[in-house]
């Protein structure tokens, strides 16, 4: 039973830590004057990755990496066909943001990089430094093309009032911030020690537990974020968070966790579980490009199709022996 506790409290305690620390960091962005689709892409994408980014890093350094990968891996394939799918299924998701074909495709190539990596069986601290200097690049672009196009934030309106209630005070919104950062550090200990309790109970690998459990539970502030501009009808900042996040969680939370510590790649990962990834978001792409809504159908075909990712974890991924050299580094 402690297991549990010690699961369920670790995702209550990260859910809440993320919202307090997405609240803050929109405050700040807020404050200088950045608008509200960059905050999805870069601020709020980065608030709901914290999670993911904390989990990561103390299962790297818990001896647990293939919750580490596993983690980041489900939690992208969550974040397109359960966070996208599911609100979809509600209220047809619009994408027509400006810039949105360029991040889309942007991700593609973070993810096609990211399977590139893993390819050599695990990633190290060179690859590591790689993917944070991209994410640092996709940042620096995306806050000097807003600039650059002069679209102010005055133009946006209060789009983004009513997604998260955030401070005004200078001293409460880095109150907010501390007290986020507290809450995912002490969040992800419990979550981290019950998921592997978990893992051993069910007699499953962590790799499993990592792309279900945890990754749905750290995916859980994409979600409420992704549903409360869908009911916004704000499609460019619901999908600029999913895109934003699955960039930060390949880029920033890999990407800083091999730069701590090796991070093996399970054969399973390899075989498997990075291509529905990848294949997750290759699928965004049309939508992008041809400014398609995401409407009823799509998601119900999204949501179906994670329900099948899941299912497949647990009741078997047919892996054969790669007969490489280069696995065996």
């Amino acid at each position: 039973m402690l297991i549990y506790l010690q699961l369920v409290g670790g995702l209550v305690i990260l859910l809440l830590g993320g919202d307090f620390l997405v609240r803050g960091a929109v405050a700040l962005a807020r404050k200088l004057g950045v608008s509200p689709l960059v905050i999805g892409l870069t601020v709020v994408a980065f608030g709901t990755s914290a999670p993911e980014l904390i989990v990561s890093v103390e299962a790297a350094l818990d001896g647990v990496p293939g919750l580490a990968i596993g983690n980041v891996v489900g939690s992208n394939v969550a974040n397109v066909f359960l966070v996208l799918g599911a609100p979809a299924v509600m209220f047809p998701i619009v994408c027509q943001a400006p810039s949105l074909n360029r991040d889309v495709i942007v991700m593609i190539g973070a993810s096609l990089l990211f399977v590139a990596f893993c390819w050599g069986g695990v990633l190290v601290a060179w690859q590591g430094a790689i993917l944070v200097v991209l994410l640092l690049a996709f940042l620096i672009n995306s806050y000097v093309s807003e600039r650059r196009d002069g679209r102010g934030h005055e133009e946006y309106g209060e789009e983004f009032d009513g997604i998260a209630a955030f401070p005004r005070s200078v001293l409460v919104f880095l109150g907010f911030i501390a007290v986020g950062l507290v809450g995912l550090l002490f969040g992800s200990h419990l979550l981290i020690d019950g998921a592997v309790g978990v893992a051993r109970k069910w007699d499953v690998s962590e790799t499993v537990i990592g792309l279900t459990l945890v990754a749905l539970g750290t995916s859980l502030p994409e979600l409420a974020t992704t549903i409360a501009a869908a009911i916004r009808k704000q499609g460019g900042i619901a999908v600029g968070n999913v895109v934003g996040s699955n960039m930060f969680n390949i880029l920033g939370v890999m990407g800083v966790t091999s730069l701590i510590i090796p991070v093996p790649v399970p054969e399973q990962t390899l075989q498997f579980d990075l291509w529905v990834m990848l294949g997750a978001s290759v699928v965004l792409l049309p939508f992008a490009l041809r400014n398609i809504p995401i409407g009823r159908t799509a998601g119900v075909v999204f949501s179906l199709a994670y329900l099948g990712f899941i299912f497949i974890q647990y009741f078997g991924v047919p892996v054969f022996p790669l007969e490489t050299a280069y696995l065996n580094l």
